[in-house]
């Protein structure tokens, strides 16, 4: 199942919700981690005081992966044009 967050809130609400669906404790998945349950307790309050190194050790330790696709319009236009790979030596 896919869960789209466009909020800090709704990805404090689904990494709670996603440790709850693993039967893990905030002291379970903190271990898990090598940090203690109050570490967990604020990721889970305000998800945007951690690194991206860390919000996906937190993913991987929940048995998720994200996944960043294209919204509207821009979908249609990346799917047509999916299939076109630009070429290595051009620059980004």
């Amino acid at each position: 199942m896919e869960y789209l967050i466009q909020t800090p809130g709704q990805l404090s609400s689904q990494l709670r919700a996603l440790r709850k669906a693993r039967g893990l404790s905030q002291m379970q998945l903190g271990a898990m981690l090598g940090v203690g349950q109050t570490r967990i307790a604020r990721i889970e309050r305000d998800p945007t005081a951690i690194s991206l190194e860390q919000f996906l050790s937190i993913l991987s330790a929940l048995g998720v992966q994200m996944a960043l696709r294209p919204t509207g319009a821009e979908a249609a236009v990346s799917g047509a044009a999916a299939g076109k790979r630009r070429p290595t030596e051009e620059p980004w």
